[in-house]
């Protein structure tokens, strides 16, 4: 016997429409098995993110931030070592003479630099690039000393206009220093793999300190032995500096040749000076070191405008409300997050720890470096983004 106002039929069964399971109407309507078995997975996985999981297993997949991982570390000198990379499988390639810029984490720090790519042609899809160590750089110390096959690295796509024309001119001029021969290398070694050998004329005027310390020295001497360019070393210990006024000496056909030149700004500074008295084009690319000079407190200025003057002790946080910026918080002790903003120029020292975080314009990412307010101090002029 039914009661007044009930239906006789069994509940569940009112909540599943004719010819659906309960399985298909979990799974959603319409939806294929690729979709299906992506919600269990997520599902599976909750609370992290199905991309967490995936970037563990395949950082490198297609669709997922670009990254590389490092497949070998071949030492070029006592201070400079190739890290060859396998990109992940959105890399578009690159053009002979661009740069890559590199997200390498030191110490629990995401610090990005630009390096020139120094590959030839490679089936396996492999880049590289090629890193001289110098004093003070956090980054290329710990490429040439430290870093090791499988490392993971960020990556962004090929960069820079430093590449030949199309097509190549007949008569090249290469001026080269230290390691700015590192993207003249790419070119070279694309330039002689080529199933049509270029038959130009090269002539690569590159300076280095010593004999032992020019990268790349036994591979461009075999070039120059083959015929395929010609060589002049000038080694510092020797010789001396490279004096741009015996440039028409040693290149008496300078105005026929199209000329690049890649170096330390000094060098790179006196050839620009020396083609615009004769007229001539010079392409160059700059290098420059990226030295941060740590100290104890220093000039904090926020995106809005205000500019703080904060010693070595006191948190950024701290300095940012005292002079009335409006600065996001929770706990204020390094626990919550709620603080962090991002780091665009300078140095912060983490007062639990000391530990220092860096942002370079030009190699940090655009976004900066998150850093948490509430437990870091200047360390030295920095630019803070606060989003006033």
């Amino acid at each position: 016997m039914s009661l007044p106002g009930r239906s006789t039929l069994d509940p569940m069964s009112i909540a599943v429409p004719s010819g659906q399971s309960r399985a298909t109407r979990a799974s959603g309507p319409g939806l294929n098995l690729r979709q299906r078995l992506r919600r269990v997975a997520e599902a599976a996985v909750t609370p992290l993110e199905l991309s967490d999981v995936l970037d563990v297993f395949h950082p490198l997949r297609r669709g997922a931030d670009l990254r590389g991982r490092i497949i070998e570390v071949r030492r070029e000198t006592d201070e400079a070592a190739t890290i060859v990379i396998e990109p992940g499988r959105d890399w578009s390639g690159h053009v002979p003479g661009q740069y890559v810029r590199t997200g390498v984490d030191v110490d629990g720090v995401r610090l990005w630099r630009t390096y020139s790519l120094t590959h030839g042609p490679r089936p396996d899809r492999c880049i590289s690039i090629t890193v001289k160590a110098i004093p003070g750089g956090v980054v290329s110390d710990h490429l040439v000393h430290r870093a090791r096959a499988g490392q993971m690295v960020q990556l962004a796509q090929a960069e820079g206009e430093f590449v030949l024309p199309q097509p190549i001119p007949a008569k090249l001029l290469l001026v080269t220093a230290g390691s700015g021969i590192t993207p003249v290398i790419g070119m070279l070694r694309n330039l002689f793999s080529r199933s049509t050998p270029y038959a130009g004329d090269i002539v690569l005027l590159h300076s280095a300190m010593t004999r032992d310390s020019v990268i790349f020295g036994p591979e461009l001497r075999s070039y120059a032995a083959r015929g395929l360019l010609r060589l002049v070393e000038l080694h510092t210990d020797v010789d001396g500096l490279l004096d741009v006024a015996d440039l028409d000496t040693i290149v008496p056909d300078l105005a026929e040749r199209t000329a690049y030149a890649c170096g330390p700004a000094g060098l790179l500074d006196a050839l620009q000076a020396h083609f615009d008295e004769r007229g001539l084009e010079l392409a160059t690319e700059r290098f420059r070191p990226v030295l941060v000079e740590a100290g104890e407190g220093g000039t904090v200025t926020f995106s809005g405008g205000t500019v703080v003057e904060a010693d070595g002790a006191t948190p950024i946080l701290d300095a940012g409300e005292g002079a009335g910026v409006l600065m996001p918080s929770g706990c204020r002790m390094g626990i919550c997050m709620a603080c962090v903003l991002p780091l665009k120029e300078g140095a912060v020292r983490d007062l639990r720890n000391g530990a220092l975080t860096v942002a370079v314009p030009g190699e940090t990412g655009p976004g900066g470096v998150p850093i948490q307010t509430c437990i870091n101090a200047a360390a030295g002029p920095c630019h803070v983004d606060h989003g006033g």
